[in-house]
């Protein structure tokens, strides 16, 4: 092995140096944009942007405030199911009420139907975790091995699917609409699919691969809160079924509030309803079964229409709003300071 040996310079010879060549580059003589920042550019920069911040403002409150909606809590109305749901042995009996309600006038367009859920915390981070994505894409994976538990598999070690507290607490209530039109109830036509985002329905989610759902979700159960397997929760349509049924989907997307609703159904524009809801008297009918009591929540049902901006949220619009106001004050704020300063420099060189 050699040693290693340091270089010394010998008398008279010339050290190395240690500067930086002499290009534009390194030497920093590129040329540049140096904005020279005057009173007028910079007063005109505040209130033009307060300006811009408050007309988006004003259009984004309008039209917030222009849609329609109606919001009917029924954790009350449905008291009698409500302490039936207290006990959790009664998870296999049936319980139904009605809401009446009226609307005064007709909510034309597309109309919306959502359920809402009050004091319910999604955003725990042990339950953000608790779900397995692989599951979910339909592979076959290990769910011991995930953050699933306790939710992940039974006693006697069957998996369950889908696995995690988000999938064993999914929403179930059932919500249906009628119109009550010269003493018989309509029922209002809803759409169940077409209510989650194309990424999910398409990437997210998937089922496993098989000739049909009951096999491929053999050797799995259900979750215990739920009252049906996975590939059974819309009998109606096979497509909307598995991972891939759209309140599942949509029920995986966790909130980051405790306050929060989510897209239930939409209104179908067929033979009476081809306009939207006409005004009249309605009925929900309800199968309840999300008990709410023992965390001292709420459940609401929403009607309600949207506009170019979205549903009825303001809370965009009151940003914009109160950034448009801090800009422009901000604006007037400098334009006295300057004034100010302008008269003293005035009067002293009058001195």
């Amino acid at each position: 092995m050699k040693n290693k040996t340091s270089v010394i310079p010998r008398e008279g010879e010339a050290q190395p140096s240690r500067c930086p060549d002499n290009s534009a580059f390194k030497q920093q003589r590129l040329p540049a944009w140096k904005p020279q920042l005057t009173i007028a550019s910079v007063l005109s920069s505040f209130f033009l942007t307060g300006a811009f911040c408050l007309t988006v403002g004003v259009c984004l409150v309008l039209s917030a405030n222009s849609v329609r909606e109606i919001q009917i809590d029924y954790s009350d109305k449905c008291s009698d199911c409500s302490k039936l749901r207290e006990n959790s042995s009664n998870w296999n009996k049936e319980c139904h009420c009605s809401i009446n309600f009226t609307l005064k006038e007709d909510i034309l367009g597309d109309v919306f139907m959502y359920y809402g859920l009050q004091n319910f915390y999604q955003n725990h981070r042990r339950y953000v975790k608790s779900r397995s994505d692989a599951q979910l894409l339909g592979r076959n994976v290990n769910i011991q091995r995930s953050y699933c538990a306790p939710f992940s598999t039974y006693r006697n070690g069957t998996p369950m699917a889908p696995c995690g507290a988000i999938a064993n607490s999914m929403f179930n209530d059932t919500i249906d609409l009628f119109y009550n039109y010269n003493s018989s109830m309509i029922q209002v036509p809803l759409l169940k699919t077409g209510n989650s985002w194309w990424t999910d329905k398409n990437v997210k989610f998937r089922n496993p691969e098989s000739y049909n759902l009951s096999s491929a979700f053999a050797g799995t159960a259900r979750p215990p809160y739920w009252q049906k397997p996975v590939y059974l929760l819309d009998e109606e349509d096979e497509r909307n079924n598995g991972y891939v049924n759209d309140d599942f989907i949509i029920w995986m997307r966790v909130s980051a509030f405790a306050t929060f609703r989510n897209l239930y159904r939409r209104v179908r524009h067929v033979r009476r309803f081809a306009e939207g809801l006409p005004a009249g008297n309605y009925t929900f009918q309800i199968s309840y079964n999300f008990p709410v009591t023992r965390f001292k929540g709420r459940k609401h049902v929403i009607l309600s229409t949207v506009v170019w901006s979205g549903g009825s949220n303001p809370f965009l619009g009151i940003a914009y709003l109160v950034s448009g106001t801090a800009a422009t004050l901000a604006g007037f704020v400098i334009t006295g300071i300057h004034l100010k300063l302008r008269k003293k420099k005035t009067y002293f060189q009058k001195q």
